[in-house]
């Protein structure tokens, strides 16, 4: 069957009538027949458009005061009869059920009137249950069935009728049905939250779906980790159970190695690496990171892209560590890491995340956004001063600029063969993540005769250039785009530093 599906015959029903009269004009202007309820009825009526009501086509009248309007298999048959499906076309024909192609639903205002002050009873009376049953019905269906969840996809909808003839495709409504469905849960979420914020508990223990963690960030805050990542991408092998901040360094290590294809390893910290090298086994690509910084290694997270034989086991145990996370491990390594269970040991069976969004919670709401998975190419840094890039010098600038990503902004990283010796971050000026890079490498006892400089964000002021080349620094990476981005060429240049551009910003807050 096509995947086209022509609507023929569409469900009203909305709280808000704000910009439904362009929307019901250019359904009857296509032929289609329009179906509604109580005051939308009334609105669609008034504009000289026919419309059939929800109470004729169900022979059953609105009752309990709306309550019960749309609730009836007149209705949600219509909706979820499956087109083309015998026995579905069957029923239908039995209990004389026409199908419905479009709903267009507007949801009771139940946030706009809790943020009114509105009374306990107001408030529950602004819970939609028709609403989100049809809301919930049609994205379901979406394989026939196109759905309007808000007022705010009104445009959209013009734009489809437009666009199609009235006519949809599969790939269209099932974007809508996603939309539907996010609607909807941000929709219960609101109202679980009203409900349960005269509890003394924490209400996120109490819904489906939550592991509880032994607490948060800090002993006295609780904590729950909702997800499927160790049902289908890690498996713990041996330790105690993870904690919040466990998980958010497995986070941020496991982000920060699938990125390399070489025998990479790293050490995360405080959600930030504080040992990343490559090498030519993952031996020594360990051995390097661990000396990036010894110190801060203690306590840390672990993640290596190769499997764990027991010479590297044994490397590995010399330090305390929390969490190591490997695609592999040998009978060998497992029984060297036994010895102390109380390690947490994981394998990482698939080496990559499929989620390409990233969510956090801020005042009020939560923030979405594409995750950061741009990786620079050799081909996509343009040259703005210095000499053209030696091979090495381009290898450890992308080295580099992948470390950035993972480190609080305002970020530098410095690189020398294939190991970070040293990094800056979260200083709220460029000049300062420098400063504390430089004295970083010094302390540890590196050499920075030579080696390249990442910087997360443009240069705003030449002052970081002019640190670099105190300290050896003969290469740099950065996205440019200051409007001061002469200056920092210009003294490049005057000093021989390779700076490159890639126009790219790699903020992290």
């Amino acid at each position: 069957m096509s995947e086209k599906r022509k609507i023929g015959r569409a469900l009203i029903s909305v709280f808000n009538k704000d910009g439904l009269e362009q929307i019901v004009r250019k359904l009857d202007a296509m032929g289609v027949e329009i179906i509604s309820t109580g005051g939308t009825q009334d609105f669609i009526s008034s504009l000289g458009i026919s419309c059939t009501s929800v109470e004729d086509l169900t022979a059953y009248p609105s009752i309990l005061g709306g309550r019960v309007k749309t609730l009836h298999p007149s209705v949600f048959g219509g909706i979820l009869a499956r087109r083309g499906h015998e026995e579905d076309d069957r029923q239908c024909d039995m209990y004389g059920i026409s199908p419905i192609d479009l709903v267009v639903v507007d949801l009771y205002p139940f946030e706009e009137t809790l943020a009114d002050g509105g009374t306990h009873e107001e408030i529950i009376e602004k819970i939609d249950v028709g609403g989100v049953s049809l809301i919930r019905a049609a994205a379901k269906n979406y394989k026939d069935v196109l759905v309007i969840p808000s007022r705010r996809f009104y445009s959209k909808l013009i734009q489809l009728l437009d666009e199609g003839a009235g006519t949809t495709t599969l790939d269209q409504r099932k974007v809508m049905a996603g939309e539907a469905f996010m609607l909807s849960q941000n929709y219960d979420r609101h109202i679980a939250e009203y409900l349960c914020s005269d509890t003394s508990d924490n209400t996120l223990l109490k819904l489906d779906g939550a592991k509880e963690l032994r607490y948060g960030e800090n002993p006295h805050q609780k904590a729950v980790f909702y997800g499927s990542a160790f049902d289908d991408r890690f498996k713990q092998i041996q330790g105690k159970e993870l904690s919040y901040n466990n998980l958010l360094d497995l986070d941020a290590a496991v982000h920060l190695i699938e990125e390399f294809e070489e025998p990479t390893a790293t050490i995360m910290k405080h959600n930030t690496p504080c040992g990343l090298a490559t090498g030519a086994d993952i031996l020594g690509a360990y051995t390097s990171a661990f000396e990036s910084d010894p110190v801060s290694a203690f306590g840390g997270i672990i993640a290596v892209n190769r499997g764990v034989d027991e010479k590297l086991a044994n490397k590995i145990g010399e330090i305390f560590f929390e969490v190591l996370i490997a695609p592999s491990y040998t009978p060998e390594a497992l029984e060297i890491f036994a010895q102390k269970q109380k390690r947490i040991i994981i394998q990482d069976r698939t080496g990559h995340d499929e989620e390409r969004v990233s969510y956090r919670s801020v005042v009020g709401g939560m923030l979405v956004q594409d995750r950061d998975t741009k990786i620079e190419e050799p081909a996509e840094l343009k040259l703005v001063s210095g000499k053209p890039l030696t091979e090495e010098q381009t290898d450890d600038l992308l080295f580099g600029m992948k470390a950035v990503k993972y480190c609080k902004s305002n970020a530098i990283v410095l690189v020398k063969g294939g190991q970070m010796v040293g990094a800056g971050y979260g200083q709220t000026s460029r000049v300062d993540a420098l400063k504390q890079a430089i004295e970083k490498a010094k302390t540890l006892g590196f050499s920075l005769e030579g080696a390249a400089l990442a910087s997360d964000a443009f240069f705003p002021f030449s002052d970081c250039v002019e640190l670099a080349h105190q300290a050896g620094i003969t290469s740099i990476i950065q996205p440019g785009g200051s409007i001061r981005d002469d200056e920092s060429t210009e003294l490049a240049e005057s000093y021989g530093i390779s700076m490159v551009h890639t126009g790219v910003r790699h903020f992290r807050h």
